[in-house]
């Protein structure tokens, strides 16, 4: 197993909101979520949960994982770790709102097939810049739930992101 992996399910859905230091991880379904309104509606109103406000992170099958978080003006800002897994129902909803295009700056070897897109800088209020975010979503010797371990290892919330999928 990869440093910053999770040991858990293939497929989750979480809700991580900060209070001050201290960070909190609720799991909204032991399987990957594909209801993208259930997962917006779990951000909460916008505004009311502080700065930065929470995000709800979703690994599917350990393919691709997304990021949803309000932005400014109460927008939801999306990141979806492989925009090419569109036979995914989740991820082609994602694609599809968001007009999300594939990235492929600094992306895999030309003989592979997936990238990330939409917004990179999603963690950079939480101290993860996307510069910093783009080498971990384009390595693709990790699984999706390993790029998501490795953000939480980052940001501080890795023994609550455990603790919640292996509850």
């Amino acid at each position: 197993m990869s440093q910053g992996a999770v040991e858990g399910p293939a497929s989750y859905a979480v809700r991580v909101s900060r209070a001050g230091a201290r960070w909190q991880v609720e799991l909204l379904a032991a399987d990957a979520g594909d209801e993208l309104p259930v997962l917006e509606r779990a951000l909460g109103d916008p505004g009311s949960a502080g700065w930065p406000p929470p995000f709800v992170l979703v690994v599917d099958s350990r393919l691709y994982f997304v990021a949803l978080r309000h932005g400014p003006g109460g927008m939801v800002r999306a990141l979806i770790s492989d925009a090419t897994m569109l036979e995914w129902v989740l991820a082609a909803e994602v694609v599809e709102r968001y007009g999300i295009g594939v990235d492929t700056e600094g992306a895999f070897d030309d003989d592979e097939t997936g990238w990330p897109g939409g917004d990179l800088d999603l963690f950079a209020d939480d101290g993860l810049p996307a510069e910093e975010l783009r080498p971990i979503v384009t390595a693709d010797d990790l699984w999706a739930d390993e790029m998501v371990g490795r953000i939480a290892t980052r940001l501080g919330f890795a023994d609550e992101l455990a603790a919640a999928v292996t509850s």
